[in-house]
């Protein structure tokens, strides 16, 4: 089994990039979906969230308004930390229990886990390999627009709260071009996931990096 994080900035192009490696064999782990599953209703994490920052953050059918809470964490770093703090170790969990089923179903596993905050949890330490997809500002700020509806300040104040492109750049086994056309991206994921796989299978279906429990 080989264990790739796959990370980048805001529309940096990441996303694309885990569904090529998908298509061709790989086995994706998307953190933004463990983020939604450990805030289900009942869930730990999110009675915590609740705690912390009140009823206000609730739907009228108890479960996380993620709208709201956006709102507040993303004008008040103090409580973007505060919420990173609770989400981080449910989702390292989550991360581990998902990595530990695929490596008992495939233990030549490629798995990807893309998480656009890979290196701010800290789970990059917990990696085989990091990729880290390098994108222009301009770049994302046009697709996070086209793709999420928002307005440039908004996208602006994200991306102020997202580890600089250069800071990513020093954790970077690999580093990927997200600006360059499909045809030329699909062909350095081909090249990646051909060399992963071999990786993997030469492991014997272990991995070197301890997991979360």
């Amino acid at each position: 089994m080989l264990l790739v994080g796959l990370t980048g900035g805001l529309g940096s192009g990441k996303t694309t990039i885990a569904r090529m490696f998908e298509q061709l064999g790989a086995h994706i782990i998307d953190a933004d979906a463990l983020a939604r599953e450990v805030v289900k209703a009942g869930n730990p994490a999110l009675k915590m969230i609740v705690k912390g920052f009140g009823d206000s953050i609730l739907t009228a059918q108890q479960t996380l308004n993620r709208e709201a809470l956006a709102k507040i964490v993303f004008q008040h770093p103090g409580k973007l930390k505060r919420l990173t703090d609770i989400l981080y170790p449910h989702i390292a969990r989550a991360q581990a229990r998902r990595t530990r089923g695929i490596r008992l179903r495939d233990p030549n596993a490629v798995i990807v886990y893309d998480a656009a905050m890979l290196i701010e949890a800290q789970a990059h330490k917990r990696m085989d390999k990091v990729i880290v997809v390098r994108t222009d500002r301009d770049t994302q700020i046009a697709r996070a627009s086209q793709r999420d509806g928002l307005t440039k300040a908004e996208i602006v104040r994200r991306l102020r709260h997202q580890m600089p492109l250069r800071e990513k750049l020093r954790y970077a086994d690999i580093v990927i071009d997200g600006t360059v056309s499909l045809k030329q991206l699909r062909a350095v994921v081909r090249a990646l996931y051909e060399d992963f796989h071999k990786q993997a299978c030469q492991s014997q279906g272990g991995t070197h990096r301890r997991l979360p429990t």
